[in-house]
């Protein structure tokens, strides 16, 4: 699979959708639709501290990455929290996980961002297959870069 990371934008939100909607399925979430508003407002928002990528395989949205810069009262720089990462069943193992994962730490390293970090649920075994890969397991599984 040959995958293009870019961020979404506002017209993205009828691809995006459905990939958010299975998303929160696989975590046995039930979002209010304004909810889904919001966050989805956030993500594209230029002065927004929430960005969100796009792993694309052609002109089809596979994939994407939500993440946060925060301050932090550990560090001078900034950090990034990967809050949600997520790739269409029928694409995942393809490399659009680790395309997004890369471009995330690109973003990162742009903005002089000190640490990457994220979490999933210890029994998610083909994202921690992933970032086993990517970065380091802590106490809190959670890792970070």
């Amino acid at each position: 699979m040959s995958v293009d990371i870019r961020r979404l934008k506002g017209s993205d939100r009828s691809a995006w959708e459905p990939l958010w909607q299975a998303y929160l399925a696989f975590y046995g979430v039930d979002l209010a639709p304004e909810v889904c508003d919001v966050t989805w407002r956030r993500l594209v928002l230029e002065k927004s501290a929430m960005f969100a990528l796009g792993a694309y395989d052609a002109d089809r949205l596979v994939g994407f990455a939500h993440c946060l810069f925060h301050p932090a009262t550990w560090a001078i720089a900034d950090r990034l929290y990967l809050e949600d990462l997520f790739v269409a069943s029928d694409a995942r193992g393809l490399g659009a996980g680790r395309a997004l994962m890369d471009a995330v730490f690109a973003e990162a390293e742009a903005q002089n961002a000190d640490k990457v970090y994220w979490q999933t649920e210890a029994s998610n075994r083909r994202a921690r297959a992933l970032y086993d890969q990517v970065g380091k397991l802590t106490a809190y599984v959670r890792y970070e870069r």
